[in-house]
């Protein structure tokens, strides 16, 4: 599985260094194309998983101003 995010930043947000830096901390990793970062799972990863992750998502971007939109994907 992987896990695609988009992010919309906002100019009264947090940076878009700190945003990606934090990101990368939970196992993203930048991309060019439609989305910004992906996260590969491990093959032993489930549709729970990806919600608690999202979760964990949630909680990190609190507070910098963002939104967001993931895809998670076999």
């Amino acid at each position: 599985m992987k896990t695609y995010i988009t992010i919309f930043f906002n100019s009264d947000g947090g940076r878009p260094s700190d945003v990606v830096d934090s990101l990368v901390q939970l196992g993203f990793k930048p991309i060019a194309g439609p989305y910004d970062m992906v996260y590969e799972w491990p093959n032993s990863a489930n549709v729970r998983d990806a919600v608690i992750f999202a979760d964990q998502i949630q909680m990190t971007l609190e507070g910098m101003g963002v939104f967001f939109k993931i895809e998670t994907v076999e």
